[in-house]
């Protein structure tokens, strides 16, 4: 949680994490028991389809928040940010009712209500948090730092909690404590996430197949372009779609919209009452297959023939669901006119971040044909940042 730029990078710094280090010592005038990392995450397709229980394809980033923690003998737990000029002090009472703890702080104390809630005694704590990854980006900088305090807090009390666990977790304290009513997605990508792979997620069964995802290999490289975009009633946005699929879902009679395939779409949408609902749900259908057409080129290592499906899974959320922004649509078309191979808005909606899926050597022409065309548009300069994959949420020392 942080509003640090994205820079052009390939690997974590070592900076977010000596800051966290710092930030505990200044904080608490002592020395942290150790420090755990997770990273943020973008999805290279499947945008939308988490919470209809379809398919997914995200993977980890090379940005990373960190929390620096130890354990405190009362159970109490305090947290600071970089984001924050005061630590956040909370107990039992404000963690057992969701909602108590607000702000940036909820997080930390939805993961506290999540493990409590679960039957896990969680030990008392001081943290600090340090992070590279943008707030408000669609990067998941709420899962990194779910993800982390997870791992810090399983780790103090020596909870008996298996990591194939952790993203429910993780989903619950967002959904329930924070009141962000997200799918599964973003914590499995930041808990589970491998390096050089992308991470197939059926948000039904949970079950996740890593697939090769060796851009450098295939001389490419994923440019991701902050739009800084202001998210224009984001959340209410995003709670709208949701109801509208699963109204959709019920009035087709299926457990939700991954029940409809691509074969049964035209009988689908004849059944629906009008022409808005029509659009929202052949977005999902649709995004579902192009998933699965994604995860089979990769498969057959065909890594430059995602692009078309990168670049039309794009078009589905602007024409179809809706939420795309002119900082994004013009992020997109700036990069397909330079040479990207496909490109595509990452994340929730308006607002965030673009994918672009170029030649290696040709990443910084994109890149500068983007600033161009928000100049000309008189937009906000974008960030810029060449990702490949990265591990999940892990201890650093």
């Amino acid at each position: 949680m942080t509003t640090a730029t994205p820079t052009t990078a390939t690997a974590p710094s070592g900076g977010v994490a000596a800051r966290a280090w710092a930030g505990f010592r200044q904080r608490y005038d002592a020395e942290p028991a150790g420090r755990w990392a997770a990273p943020g995450r973008v999805n290279l397709i499947g945008e939308h389809t988490d919470y209809n229980e379809g398919f997914v394809l995200p993977f980890a980033l090379p940005l990373r928040t960190v929390v620096a923690a130890a354990p405190r003998d009362d159970e109490r737990w305090t947290v600071w940010s970089e984001l924050a000029d005061e630590p956040v002090e909370f107990g039992p009472a404000e963690a057992d009712e969701p909602g108590r703890v607000t702000g940036w702080a909820a997080y930390v104390a939805g993961v506290v209500w999540a493990l409590r809630a679960a039957g896990h005694r969680v030990p008392g704590a001081r943290l600090a948090v340090a992070s590279d990854v943008p707030v408000g980006s669609g990067l998941s900088s709420s899962a990194a730092v779910e993800a982390a305090v997870l791992a810090a807090l399983v780790e103090l009390g020596g909870l008996d909690l298996p990591a194939d666990r952790w993203p429910r977790l993780a989903q619950r304290a967002e959904n329930d404590y924070v009141g962000a009513p997200t799918g599964i997605m973003d914590q499995s990508a930041v808990i589970r996430g491998r390096p050089g792979h992308t991470l197939f997620l059926d948000c039904r069964t949970e079950d996740v197949e890593p697939i090769p995802f060796d851009l450098a290999a295939a001389g490419l490289a994923m440019l991701v372009v902050d739009s800084r975009a202001p998210h224009r009633h984001a959340d209410g946005e995003y709670a709208a779609r949701r109801a509208s699929c699963e109204r959709a879902a019920r009035t087709l009679g299926v457990p939700a919209l991954r029940d409809v395939t691509v074969a049964d779409l035209d009988a689908a949408l004849a059944r629906l009452p009008d022409e808005e609902t029509r659009r929202r749900v052949r977005h999902v259908v649709t995004e579902d297959q192009r998933v699965l057409d994604t995860v089979a080129l990769l498969r057959a290592g065909r890594v430059r023939d995602i692009g078309p499906l990168l670049t039309a899974s794009h078009a589905s959320m602007r024409d179809d669901f809706e939420i795309t922004v002119p900082e994004v649509d013009t992020a997109v078309e700036a990069a397909l006119a330079a040479g990207a191979y496909g490109a595509r808005m990452t994340g929730g909606g308006f607002g965030g971040c673009v994918l672009a899926l170029v030649d290696a050597d040709r990443a910084p022409a994109v890149a500068d044909a983007v600033t161009a065309a928000y100049a000309e548009r008189g937009f906000a300069a974008p960030g810029t940042l060449t990702a490949l994959p990265v591990g999940g949420a892990t201890r650093l020392d």
